[in-house]
């Protein structure tokens, strides 16, 4: 019995297409100009503007997530522990892949989901990325989401399907990629956990976010 919760937990953050069993590789690393020194382009509230290489990640990164009539979350991510899922996610972030989807499931007392561009939990930027699991599910804890089963062994994560943890879930741990946890706006994801939802844990009227922004501040 515990085995089949367990594969029943799991199945419900899977993401990028439950039964594709073809990975693609992420884009290539973009090449740094050797010859010109450039800063990252920001504002006045360090929003970051150029693309990030995952072996010089700032130390301090976060990715702040303002969810259309219920506030912002803001979440530090794990650059030490995670930084090819973390440059991955702040990339598609930096160039607004976000704005505008929803948190397309939500489970009570167990997980709030997005990321999805098709908005139904099969949809992503048309890659996966490889694993790096290290951190454990706390309450705030976001991770990423993946396909599971036989058909992912390696336990790749999603190009862009997330989920944010409504309270320690260490049944996950081991199984999926951490990548950050809430710093700010744990009062916004508790509320977003009581959204009433009808079928496949999907929000009865659409939960979306808004702006998706990476700072270091």
């Amino acid at each position: 019995m515990k085995n089949i919760a367990l594969i029943a937990l799991a199945a419900l953050i899977t993401g990028c297409g439950g039964q594709q069993t073809k990975q693609v590789n992420p884009p290539a690393k973009p090449t740094e100009d050797t010859t010109v020194v450039k800063k990252p382009d920001t504002t006045e509230t360090a929003v970051l503007k150029d693309t990030l290489i995952s072996d010089s990640l700032p130390e301090n990164l976060y990715i702040n997530i303002e969810v259309k009539d219920y506030g912002t979350m803001k979440v530090k991510f794990y650059t030490k522990d995670a930084p090819e899922n973390v440059t991955n996610v702040a990339n598609l972030a930096i160039k607004e892949f976000y704005n505008g989807l929803t948190f397309h499931r939500i489970v009570p007392n167990f997980v709030v989901q997005g990321g999805d561009p098709k908005g139904d939990g099969t949809g992503g930027p048309g890659y996966t990325v490889k694993a790096e699991i290290k951190r454990k599910h706390e309450k705030g804890s976001i991770a990423m989401a993946r396909i599971g089963g036989p058909a992912n062994p390696e336990k790749r994560s999603s190009g862009s399907q997330f989920y944010l943890c409504l309270q320690p879930l260490p049944q996950l741990d081991g199984e999926y990629t951490v990548i950050g946890k809430l710093v700010q706006g744990m009062d916004v994801l508790e509320k977003l956990g009581k959204v009433e939802t009808g079928q496949r844990d999907m929000p009865v009227e659409p939960v979306i976010m808004e702006s998706v922004t990476v700072t270091t501040e």
